[in-house]
This record gives C-alpha cells, structure tokens and sequence, in this order.
C-alpha cells in the first residue's frame, strides 16, 4: 500500500517538473526570439549626402568685412544759444581747418565786452598811479595789491567774454567735406542744435574683425586689398594702423581698423567692403565644406563614412562615425581641417542630425553643399 502511494507521488513530481521545465523553456525560447527578432531589425538606415575630403593648397589669407568710415567726422552743433545772422558756407562744400561757417549774433556780448575792456584798462591806470605813489611811500603796499589783483579779475572777466563771443561763430575744427546744411539764416538756435557734418575722406578707415586662430597673420603695419560693389573692379590698397589689444570675449574676434588713401573721392562712408589678407607661402590643407562641420561648445565635429563590408543583400553596408576635428582657416564656404580627417576619407555633408555613432546610412549625393573657395562681395 505504502509501496504504491509512493509511487504515485514520484509520478505526481516527474509530472510536475516536466510542466514547469516547459513553461521555463517556452519564455526563454520567446525572449530569445524577440530579442533575434529585434536585433534584426536595428536602427534604419539614414540617407545623408556625403564628399570626399582632398588636399588643397592654401595661400594664408585672412577674408574680412568691414564698414568704410571717414578718417575724421563731426556733427558741428552750436555751443551756445543765438540767432543766426550769416552763413559762409553751402552744402557738400570742401572746407579748411578754422573756417567759419555760422555766425550767430554777437551784439549784446560786444557791447559787455566794450564795459569790461574799460574797467580793465581803469583798473590798469590805477594801478600805474599807485605804484608811482608807492615808490614816495605816500601810499602802502597793500593799497597796490589790491589794485593788482584788480586789474587781473577785470582781464580774466574781458577773455572770458571774448570766449563768450567766440563761440558764438562755428567754425571747421578740421578740413574736410561738408554734408547738407540744416540751418537756415534768421534761425534760433539752441546749445547742441545740429547744424552740418563735416568728413575727412582721405584718407578713409575700416574696421574688421579677425578669428582669434587667425591672429598669427595680422600685424601692424600691413598691406592688405580692399574690395568695394561701390566701385566694382577695382582694388585699394589699405595698410593695418590699430589692433585692439584683447580679444572679444563674447565672440573671439579680434577687432582690427586700416586706412586707405583716397585722393578721388571713390569711397564714401558707410560703404560695405571685403579685405584680404595675404601672408607667408601656400600651405597644404585637408578641407571640407562647412556645412559638414557641427560646432558645438565641447569641440567641433563630422561624421565620418565607415564601410563595414557587404550586407547580406550584397551590397556595401555603410555606418557613421562621429569624429572630433580641428577647424583652421576659412575661405569662402571651405575649411582647413588641421586635424581629425584624412585625404581620401568620405565626410557627411548633410543629414548630420540623425545619426550617432554606428548608425546605418545610404548615400544619396544628387544635392550637394556649396563648396565654394572665394568670397564674393554682397551687392548692397
């Protein structure tokens, strides 16, 4: 009896793990095949446009923009409140330094001056007669101090009228070219009223910025080429004056001001230009497109075309691999890569923001970045 009931509990196990062995391997079988299942499909590929990065050989060349602005300017305003009694001048007139320009009415100060030039000379008579007196010790010599001290109020009170009056009349504070006059005789006008501008165009000026990997080539002293859509064809020839001792901090520039002869009068203020700068032999650089460089506060970076042999379609089964480079000098939409990509090696060129490292990716080059090496001058 005991035999059997034992029996019966050996069956009940063997039974018993014979079911959980299979639920246990059922959810293996199933886990492994949905890892499989997903493993196989992967990433998707990613179509992006790609180049092939070359040498190219460089001339050092700094390509900057800048604003021409006159050497010397002004906005001539009235120091002092009057009526305007004559104007010497028309407007876009060529002037000297010390030319009068504006008048305004000096009467009433001539006539303050004419009291003060007599009190001035009073006080100097006094003077005279009291030194004669002192010297027969009729009078004291305090008496002759006072009168010194007199006579030297009432000259300091005559040159500060004359100053009074001498404002009163605008001169050129240095010789230039005249703007449109906005003033108009009989006119009143108040301190700081705006009454022409004045420009010295020869020479002119232009200030530029310069990467801070770039200021190696930039010294004092410089001859650089201006370029102008104001005057087309032609190129000036600037020389480097001022480099500003510190580097923008905001935009690692280095600001730089040139000037340029211009004895015809081509260039006016405000006009828009493009400098050169040439420096040293050519160099050979690794360059690529910009748009294929990804600038980012821990370094710049590409991704570079990794071929992983052939898939099971028979095909080339390309990866990206992403790349930190360093970025040189520019010119035009290329880049000097100093390091980071080689000669021969295939770059992405577009598509950059959907991949990350390992990613799939098929090659479509029908749309390509612009690549070109010149700079052309903005017709505005």
């Amino acid at each position: 009896m005991a035999k059997g009931i034992a029996k019966r509990m050996i069956i009940m196990l063997v039974i018993a793990f014979v079911v959980v062995g299979g639920v246990v391997g059922f959810n293996l079988f199933k886990t492994k095949m949905i890892t499989k299942a997903m493993r196989g499909g992967g990433i998707p590929p990613q179509t992006v446009s790609t180049i092939v990065a070359k040498t190219s050989s460089w001339q050092p060349t700094v390509e900057a923009l800048g604003t021409l602005q006159a050497s010397e300017q002004a906005s001539l305003s009235a120091e002092v409140s009057g009526l305007v009694t004559a104007i010497h001048f028309d407007s876009g007139a060529k002037v000297r330094a010390g030319q009068p320009l504006v008048e305004l009415n000096p009467s009433p100060l001539r006539a303050q001056l004419a009291q003060l030039e007599a009190q001035a000379a009073l006080a100097a008579l006094n003077l005279k007669r009291d030194e004669a007196q002192l010297k027969v010790r009729a009078i004291a010599q305090a008496t002759v101090d006072n009168d010194a001290a007199t006579l030297k109020g009432a000259q300091a009170q005559v040159a500060a009228q004359k100053s009074l009056i001498a404002q009163k009349t605008i001169a050129a504070p240095f010789s230039g070219q005249l703007g449109i006059r906005q003033v108009n005789l009989g006119q009143y006008l108040a301190p700081g009223t705006a009454v022409v501008t004045l420009q010295k165009l020869d020479p002119m000026e232009v200030d530029f910025t310069v990467p801070q990997n770039q200021i190696e080539l930039i010294r004092i002293g410089m001859k650089i080429g201006l370029q102008t859509s104001a005057v087309p064809g032609k190129t000036f020839d600037a020389t480097i004056m001022a480099i500003e001792p510190q580097v923008d901090a905001n935009t690692r520039n280095l600001k730089v001001r040139a000037r340029v002869p211009n004895p015809k009068g081509e260039l006016l203020p405000g006009v828009f230009a493009t400098l050169s700068i040439t420096q040293g032999e050519a160099k050979d650089y690794v360059t690529l497109p910009n748009a294929a460089i990804a600038y980012n506060p821990y370094g710049a970076t590409v991704y570079i075309v990794k071929d992983e042999g052939k898939g099971p379609d028979g095909k080339p089964k390309l990866s990206a691999e992403q790349r930190f480079v360093t970025p040189g000098l520019t010119r035009g939409d290329q880049v000097a890569i100093v390091t980071g990509v080689k000669p021969g090696e295939s770059v992405v060129t577009a598509g950059q923001l959907k991949l990350r490292n390992g990613t799939p990716i098929n090659v479509n080059n029908s749309v390509q970045p612009s690549d070109n090496p010149s700079t052309q001058v903005p017709n505005s």
